[in-house]
Formats: structure tokens, sequence, C-alpha cells
């Protein structure tokens, strides 16, 4: 694999402050915990993700983390490998993914909006759509469709100084994954490139594998705060009310993925929304109580 990231023509550039983190602000001055909610872009349905985006955030949803689908996904388990394959049989590519957060952003230019994926669908966007003049065609194709940051699971923070001040000049964040098997060091080099927040990933194994130990996690993030400076959200394993409002206690946000993508799998086409609002707000409810 061949990673792109140079961006050293930017770096006299002010960062821009982005969505994400003004997001973040505003909820540490109200007292309050970010609720980010995860969808495969394209899924249940071709056409059904801005309108699905929308319901989340009228659900209570303060970020949305939109997942471009990629054929070899390492993270994901089988239901959102499932999900990303369905999506992929639609046609559903990044050019696709950035026109569902343009058409999203035609109604709503406050909630960010983070890319999560892998390295190939990000340098396949470069490759095909490589233009005189710009360094990385997706990350002003993305700024300009309104992408707030991304996550790109394959990329590892050691590489990625020039392609995090790259994002940031251009007003994205790049997020990482963070995990229990995560050494200091590690926690050292994401502190260096990260911004947003980083995601906590409170399982070892694959989205939506295993039970969700709060202690473990409770235990975990001091830990990660004496390196990491940006917020911390928690994700993998958080499937209702009552373990959202647990890690809420702990977390800067709370990430859910896997359930949404079940409990919308089955739905009709006018369902879909209504089925991923209704869920979250039993979510943002609790983790108002």
């Amino acid at each position: 694999m061949t990673i792109v990231l140079k961006g050293a023509g930017l770096l006299q550039s002010a960062p821009i402050k982005s969505r994400t983190t003004a997001t973040f602000q505003a909820l540490k001055a109200q007292g309050r915990k970010a609720l980010i909610p995860f969808v495969t872009a394209g899924y249940p349905y071709a056409d059904v993700t801005p309108e699905l985006m929308h319901a989340m955030v009228d659900g209570g949803a303060d970020v949305i983390e939109l997942g471009v689908p990629f054929s070899d996904p390492s993270a994901d388990g089988p239901v959102i490998q499932k999900a990303g394959d369905k999506a992929l049989a639609f046609g559903i590519g990044m050019v696709q993914v950035l026109d569902m957060v343009r058409e999203f952003r035609k109604t709503n230019q406050t909630t960010p909006v983070i890319l999560m994926g892998y390295a190939n669908p990000v340098e396949r966007y470069d490759q095909k759509h490589a233009r005189e003049g710009v360094e990385s065609a997706f990350v002003v194709d993305a700024s300009a469709a309104g992408v707030d940051g991304v996550l790109i699971v394959d990329y590892p923070p050691e590489e990625c100084e020039d392609f995090s001040i790259n994002l940031r000049a251009h007003g994205m964040d790049l997020i990482f994954l963070l995990a229990p098997t995560s050494t200091e060091e590690r926690m050292r080099q994401v502190a260096r490139v990260a911004s947003g927040y980083v995601y906590y990933v409170s399982l070892k194994g694959v989205t939506g594998s295993g039970a969700l130990d709060t202690d473990a996690v409770e235990a975990m993030l001091p830990r990660i705060r004496q390196h990491i400076k940006v917020p911390v959200g928690v994700g993998f394993g958080i499937r209702d009310a009552a373990t959202a409002r647990t890690i809420a206690q702990v977390a800067d946000a709370v990430v859910i993925g896997s359930k949404i993508i079940q409990l919308i799998e089955n739905q009709p086409r006018d369902q879909v929304a209504h089925t991923a609002k209704t869920f979250l707000q039993e979510i943002r409810s609790a983790l108002e109580s």
C-alpha cells in the first residue's frame, strides 16, 4: 500500500477551526456529552442516507460518522460488513458518499460529518480525480462537500503528520482509534496528529463483538487523557440506553454503530429514518438524565 500523505506546502497555513471542535466546545460549556451514531452510506437503500442523517440529528445526534463502503474492512464485524457489501452492490463509492454529504449540507450547516473507512477508497479517489495544482483531490473535494473529518482505520499516526496538516488547513480533522492494547508510545503518536476527537475502541476485536466492560473503560480513559488533549469518544459494544449513560459518565462522547445498522436492516424504505430517530431519542434521553 502506498500512502500519499504529502502536505508540506501547507506547513505554514493556520488551521481552520472545525465544526467538530466547535461542537465539542459548545457541549462542554453546556455540561453535555456528544452522541455520535454511525451508519454505512447507501444502506439499507441507496438513496436513503441524507434523509437518515437528518433523522439522526432530529433524534439527538451531535456528530455523524458516515461509513464509506469498502470490500475488505479489517475492523468491521459481520453486521457492518454486510451493510458495506450491500452498499457496494448498489454502486456506492466515495463519489456517491460525497454527493450524500452535499445533499445533507443543503439544509444542515452545523452538524459535523466524519467519514469513517479505509485507505483504499481515499487513495483511489486521489488517483482518479488528480488535478494539476491540487495536492489531494480527496481533501479538496471532501471539504467542498461539507465533510468535517476523516477516520481512516489503516492510516498509522506516525505517517500522517502532513496529511493532518492538509486536512486542518481545509477545516477538517483527522480522527484516530485507540484500543485497550494501545501503548503509551502509540498514544503519544496519536496526540501529535489527532484533532477533533479520538475514538476509543472499548473492546478487543471488531465492531459489534463482545460485551462492554464499563469498569475497564473507566480505568483506561485517565491513561489516554494523560496524552490526548482532544475529546475522547467511546464505541464498540454500546447497544442500549443504560450502557450509553454509564459510558457518558466518563467519556466525552458515545459512539453507536452496529445496533443502528441492525435496527434499520429490514425496515421498509419509509421507516428507516423513523426507526433510527426513535432509537437515538432513547439514547439521548438517557444521556440527559
